[in-house]
């Protein structure tokens, strides 16, 4: 006589609940625009900077000797006479990302590599990055 062998249904862990995906791995432009822009916005104002212009844009990068380059998606930053920009080189924010400044209307003159030695890119650390190097420029603070 065969033995009949009854299979369970494989049971799910109680209380184990999906993790929501996180932040950084939402579309880039989705990421920029709902929680970068933001976030960035809201660290500059606590430095005091109140009249921030911030926008997201696709452009080319406007450093002499780039002109031939495509263009790439940018945050620019504006306020009082300084101005600065992070480059995704790529439309992803783990991608190459590059930074520039200006002051007194003129054109950024050198583009920098940005968070190149980091091996995860978060929310938090794209906004201090950004808050590192105008703070290094003594744009927030003085040293």
């Amino acid at each position: 006589m065969a033995e009949a062998t009854e299979q369970k249904p494989a049971k799910k862990p109680a209380g184990k609940k999906e993790k929501p995906p996180a932040l950084e791995d939402k579309p880039f432009a989705e990421f920029i625009g709902q929680h970068y822009l933001p976030a960035l916005e809201t660290k500059l104002a606590g430095q005091g900077i109140t009249a921030l212009d911030l926008k997201f844009v696709k452009q080319k990068i406007p450093i002499i000797g780039m002109e031939k380059e495509p263009e790439c998606w940018q945050v620019i930053g504006n306020w009082a006479d300084r101005q600065f920009s992070v480059y995704f080189l790529k439309e992803d924010i783990k991608g190459e990302r590059a930074f520039s400044y200006a002051m007194g209307g003129s054109k950024p003159a050198t583009l920098e590599p940005f968070l190149i030695d980091e091996r995860k890119i978060t929310l938090d650390l794209l906004v201090f990055g950004v808050l590192q190097r105008l703070n290094g420029q003594k744009w927030l603070a003085l040293n």
